[in-house]
């Protein structure tokens, strides 16, 4: 539904030139919700908004739906109206929410429809459609003064949906929320997904987020993704960041006389007694260091640090059972395994 192909994105002020795009090259698939996750200045507010072309790319390709957004701009007055045509196709939720204060909740739902042309009598049907789909039936008539933080962004989305998008775009939409309001609006967007069809791309600087809705993530550093894939791949990928920061477990790798082993757990595994048949198998001592255990693209997933005694070369077998039972198993500091960040 969405890719974007060797996108750059160069600023230009004051003499300088900061790249906040270095060559991204981004597939979201139809009906999936994506996560693009990074710090401040990674480079993903400048990627979301080259995908509807807010952002000009200095280079490379946008294409949305089947179509080369970037061949349409810049080509003169036809190429402008099939440039706005396929911007109404892309729905998008910001931040800070961006309502019209001197407009009723109804009337800025109904923005969008009047610069599509569409009739008085069309435009009050679909925005109460749409309010009633974001439970805000009963707002129709507020202003945004009157509205809460999360009120605000039910109608930044249903304001969003109002050309029967096929993509929406949201732009670290939780970001200003408490975590309560957070959860219900991912879970609207979730609903959304489902009820509509909808291909999400969201931006976010929380692992939450993606913990939450996601069903693909990728990882944004310098301008760059480092790591992308679905989720159960990236937790499944030996030394993979992302996977990693869903579940942060402490406990340094391994030494001269233990071996630190993480275990990570999807499906039916995650509640399988699987470390204390390894116990009683191999009679050994097992310390757990750490564990975790959430749901993670509607997937139950959880992730074990566990010491076994002695060095690796002596727990060769017990670590071969773990792999057996079908687990991702990664092996810290060990110079075949990989070294995890946070490795001594």
């Amino acid at each position: 539904m969405i890719t974007t192909s060797g996108l750059t994105k160069v600023y230009r002020a004051r003499g300088r030139e900061v790249t906040a795009l270095d060559g991204v090259d981004l597939h979201v698939r139809e009906g999936e919700v994506y996560g693009v996750i990074g710090q401040s200045g990674a480079g993903k507010s400048s990627l979301i908004r080259c995908v509807n072309l807010l952002e000009r790319p200095t280079a490379g390709t946008v294409t949305v739906a089947g179509q080369d957004l970037t061949a349409l701009a810049g080509r003169g007055p036809r190429a402008g109206k099939e440039l706005r045509q396929a911007r109404s196709r892309i729905g998008m939720v910001f931040q800070h929410f961006n309502l019209l204060s001197s407009r009723t909740v109804q009337d800025n739902v109904e923005l969008p429809l009047e610069i599509l042309g569409k009739t008085g009598k069309e435009r009050s049907r679909k925005a109460l459609e749409l309010l009633d789909l974001v439970g805000l039936a009963d707002k129709a008539k507020s202003y945004p003064a009157q509205l809460s933080g999360g009120q605000k962004q039910r109608v930044g989305i249903a304001r969003a949906l109002a050309g029967d998008p096929k993509v929406l775009l949201s732009d670290e939409a939780t970001s200003a929320l408490d975590p309560e309001t957070t959860r219900s609006i991912l879970a609207l967007l979730r609903d959304l997904n489902r009820q509509l069809g909808l291909t999400v791309l969201l931006i976010t600087h929380e692992m939450d987020v993606v913990k939450s809705v996601c069903d693909s993530a990728a990882l944004m550093e310098n301008g760059r993704i480092v790591e992308s894939g679905t989720v159960s791949e990236l937790l499944a990928t030996p030394g993979s960041e992302l996977a990693s920061a869903l579940f942060p477990l402490d406990g340094e790798a391994s030494g001269e006389d233990r071996t630190v082993v993480d275990v990570t757990f999807q499906g039916e595994s995650a509640t399988q007694p699987v470390i204390s048949q390894l116990a009683r198998t191999y009679n050994i001592d097992i310390s757990i260091l750490g564990a975790a255990i959430d749901t993670v693209g509607g997937l139950q997933v959880g992730r074990m640090r566990i010491e076994l005694p002695g060095r690796y070369e002596d727990n060769v077998v017990p670590v071969g059972f773990l792999r057996e039972q079908g687990l991702q198993i990664d092996v810290l500091g060990h110079e075949s395994e990989p070294v995890k960040e946070g490795a001594k």
